[in-house]
């Protein structure tokens, strides 16, 4: 039993930068309905800019995030502006293309700059462990929790007490119905992608923290989880996708308890295929009608 309460424990921590991830997909999606596949992009480089903020600026871990995540915004808008906003009317496919090019240009772009080999990332909070029993807990899965919630808090005092948050809303509801309100969509529509990719950001340097290595790589599998995640929670739906988050960090954990490392990624896709099958919309998604 406490090995079981341990790898729940292991899944709601992994799931916690899942859960970021996911969020800044639903949002992008509940707006546009586009698939942002750039976004685990946007992840490894909120890594990158926490190492360089850490390791050759020596600056606080935290004040480290959170120009991670300013600068992340600013280059989530910048992406916005210029791959998908000109083709903002154009065909599905052609902004779908659009993103994967984002995609590859950003892993490309950094593995020529920086090479493609993973770098150690300092570990600028020294780790202590805490026993419960059976059970341990490190003051660095704390921090990654406590700092996913408080996030997530924050995007929905965003999204529901703020003049932004309700023309995030209305955009989503009806975009025509929001421009005869008067609401500027395509600054809406930028805000979004400055919220997601700060999100996106948090979770990449504080996975880089978590498991002590980064390279240009590492936003390509996690960004596909949290797209899983997005979809079995309910994709553009916000408490869908942090509840997805942490199921399939969960699902991941409980995969490798049981000896099926080498499968783990293999029945996350499962489940993102089941979950079409059966509930196309999510867990938490409803059916509507469209009127004709």
């Amino acid at each position: 039993m406490s090995s079981i309460i341990q790898q729940l424990i292991n899944g709601v921590i992994l799931g916690s930068v899942y859960a970021l991830l996911a969020l800044g997909y639903t949002m992008v999606y509940g707006i546009i309905k586009l698939i942002n596949f750039a976004h685990g992009d946007v992840y490894m480089l909120g890594a990158y800019f926490g190492y360089f903020f850490i390791r050759v600026m020596h600056l606080n871990f935290f004040i480290a995030l959170i120009l991670s995540m300013a600068i992340c915004s600013v280059l989530g808008m910048l992406i916005e502006f210029i791959a998908y906003r000109p083709l903002r009317h154009s065909p599905r496919i052609a902004v779908l293309i659009s993103a994967l090019g984002v995609s590859f240009f950003l892993q490309n772009g950094m593995s020529y700059l920086y090479g493609s080999d993973k770098r150690a990332f300092p570990q600028a909070i020294e780790t202590t462990q805490y026993h419960f029993g059976a059970l341990q807990i490190s003051n660095i899965q704390i921090i990654i929790v406590t700092t996913a919630v408080a996030l997530m808090i924050l995007l929905h005092l965003i999204v529901k007490r703020t003049k932004m948050g309700r023309a995030m809303r209305a955009v989503s509801a009806d975009e025509e119905a929001a421009i005869l309100m008067g609401i500027n969509v395509s600054r809406t529509i930028s805000f979004t992608f400055a919220i997601g990719s700060a999100l996106a950001a948090a979770g990449g340097v504080l996975i880089g923290l978590y498991y002590n290595n980064i390279d240009p790589l590492m936003g390509m599998t996690p960004g596909i989880k949290a797209f899983v995640a997005a979809v079995l929670g309910g994709i553009g739906i916000i408490p869908g996708a942090a509840l997805g988050g942490w199921l399939i960090g969960i699902l991941e954990t409980m995969a490798q308890a049981v000896g099926l490392s080498n499968y783990k990624d293999a029945i996350v896709y499962a489940i993102l295929i089941i979950i079409l099958l059966l509930k196309p919309t999510g867990i938490l998604g409803k059916n509507k009608r469209e009127k004709v």
